[in-house]
């Protein structure tokens, strides 16, 4: 496994495995690995040739109050993990690398990145469409690997991808979770032991909103209720959102059909914020 640092000497490489005709697996990453990133190396190594895996903490994403000086940063743990999985590339480039001198374009998804957390984290989606199209723009993958549990994230990125002509296949990779059920995220690190036990009722409380849909419940309003209920009861939750949309364009819904359905939310247990989701009517 080869760490590149150098954004001239990772797009020289991937022009080169392009001219040998590999299908190259990318796995974008902030680092502080974990299970989750783990279901997306296996994936991207069992449908590709080679697997390029960047670790960068990008600011861009950041609101001025969120966590960017403290977000954990651990490369050489982070190369290990990589390493045991059979990663062939990590490119970890720093601030100055991705953002030179002057840096002045942006790359933004309307409509995608307004809602959810978009609304609740102003820019926060900007930074991510351009972190994603410079990370896609040097590494020319067949194929990018994201996590369901970051929804509206992965919706973004699709757009983007369609978009600007990327001759990118993104794959969508099932939320890992823990025994208890919360989703895992490197930000569960932040949590204290009561907290990080408290928070799986986001996911009981998802749970309740499947089962309801099961039962018959097609009311948007009503599922969200009962979400909402399920978290308001525990008493170290607060909630930021829980939003019942459509899962192709975000818009809030009255009534669900037979489309696809997002189930969102976004809760606070200390000063950690975590967001997870279901998809009701998911086709296959």
């Amino acid at each position: 496994m080869e760490i590149i640092n150098r954004k001239q000497r990772m797009a020289s490489i991937a022009r080169k495995l392009r001219r040998e005709s590999k299908t190259v697996g990318f796995v974008p990453t902030m680092g502080a690995l974990h299970g989750g990133h783990v279901a997306l190396v296996k994936e991207a190594r069992r449908m590709s040739d080679i697997v390029i895996a960047s670790i960068f903490v990008n600011p861009a994403q950041f609101g001025a109050n969120e966590d960017f000086e403290l977000y954990p940063r651990d490369l050489t743990a982070d190369a290990a993990m990589l390493a045991e999985y059979d990663v062939d590339y990590v490119f970890a480039p720093d601030t100055e690398e991705i953002y030179g001198p002057g840096f002045s374009t942006h790359v933004y998804v309307e409509g995608l990145s307004e809602t959810l957390e978009g609304a609740s984290r102003p820019g926060h989606f900007r930074g991510v469409a351009t972190v994603v199209t410079i990370l896609l723009n040097t590494v020319r993958p067949d194929l990018a690997f994201f996590g369901s549990k970051d929804a509206q994230q992965v919706g973004v990125v699709k757009r983007l991808v369609q978009d600007l002509g990327f001759e990118t296949e993104v794959v969508v990779v099932p939320t890992v979770r823990e025994e208890s059920g919360l989703a895992m995220s490197s930000r569960n690190a932040y949590l204290s032991e009561e907290e990080r036990e408290k928070a799986s009722v986001i996911y009981l409380a998802l749970r309740d909103a499947k089962i309801a849909f099961k039962e018959g419940q097609r009311n948007a309003a009503k599922i969200a209720q009962i979400v909402e209920d399920r978290i308001a009861a525990e008493p170290l939750a607060r909630i930021d959102y829980v939003a019942v949309v459509s899962n192709d364009t975000l818009e809030p819904i009255d009534k669900i059909d037979d489309k696809e359905v997002l189930v969102a939310v976004a809760v606070r247990f200390g000063k950690v914020r975590l967001i997870d989701n279901l998809v009701l009517n998911r086709k296959q």
